[in-house]
């Protein structure tokens, strides 16, 4: 398991090598571009390679690209879709560049004055499509939801669908939020209940399909639909659910990242990736005490 978090990627993608390696991660994920603007953000062939050249001498072993938030897959606004569509090439081409786990994308939603799901799904995996055809090798891994305001993807058989009307090809695949899966009303909170719920994500969608992860704990209670991060251990979910998470069998070899807010409420560090570290190792320990 490659536990990690989100750092900036300010002054190239190089230098957001060395601020994982400072806080101690051994995977990391980043914006592409500036969350706030459409504008895209391509690398250089220069940035590229001090990239590759940063990740050689590095503890750090995958980086996970996390698409904008602004991108909505699934509007009925054609030129948002265009934009969204745009903007998920340039992620995925960057991907390609810098070698990436995945791009991550939050699908879109449906109009929150009662917009169809159904249609709304379909909107998204045919640019979802579109965006693979148009792309490089890069996979593409739907992040699920929390469910507020028609979000799309609060539940395993949403996002099986959008990967069936996407094509359902190779390079997509799906990335599980921990603080996303509780708020959308699957329990977390002990080692039995997580198998539970990886076994049903392997029935609906497949392990197979499973390449990266976020690692947060919910503010708000089970089912709640609200996405309101705080530091493992300290939430609903809490440091059981944390522990369970961090040792899960079948996460193993995958990115996990730690999205904060971290202790000092501004940004990760080191002692955050510390206490993520320090839950692994009493699940993994409790794990071999029972086996």
């Amino acid at each position: 398991m490659l536990i990690g978090a989100h750092v900036s990627p300010s002054g190239g993608p190089a230098m957001a090598v060395g601020r994982g390696e400072e806080r101690g991660c051994r995977s990391i994920q980043i914006f592409n571009q500036n969350p706030r603007q459409w504008k895209a953000r391509v690398y250089s062939d220069e940035e590229v390679a001090a990239y590759h050249e940063a990740m050689k001498g590095s503890n750090v072993e995958q980086l996970v690209i996390h698409a904008v938030y602004l991108l909505n897959c699934a509007s009925e606004d054609p030129e948002i879709r265009d934009k969204s569509l745009a903007s998920l090439i340039v992620a995925l081409n960057a991907g390609a560049q810098l070698k990436a786990k995945g791009v991550v994308l939050h699908p879109g939603s449906a109009l929150k004055n009662g917009g169809s799901v159904e249609e709304a799904l379909k909107r998204a995996g045919q640019v979802i499509k579109e965006a693979l055809a148009e792309s490089e090798e890069c996979p593409l891994l739907l992040e699920d939801t929390a469910g507020a305001g028609g979000t799309l993807g609060r539940s395993f058989e949403e996002l099986a669908t959008m990967i069936e009307v996407a094509g359902g090809g190779k390079r997509l695949g799906a990335c599980l939020d921990s603080c996303h899966l509780f708020a959308s009303g699957y329990d977390v909170r002990t080692r039995e209940s997580l198998t539970a719920v990886v076994d049903e994500f392997d029935k609906v969608v497949g392990l197979d399909r499973l390449g990266a992860l976020h690692v947060n704990d919910s503010m708000t209670g089970l089912g709640s639909n609200r996405d309101r991060h705080v530091n493992l251990g300290d939430g609903e979910i809490g440091r059981e659910g944390m522990i369970a998470f961090l040792s899960e069998p079948r996460f193993e070899g995958l990115p996990v990242i730690f999205e904060g807010p971290g202790r000092s409420g501004k940004e990760i560090d080191p002692v955050d990736m510390a206490w993520a570290f320090d839950l692994r190792s009493r699940g993994l320990a409790e794990r071999l005490a029972a086996a």
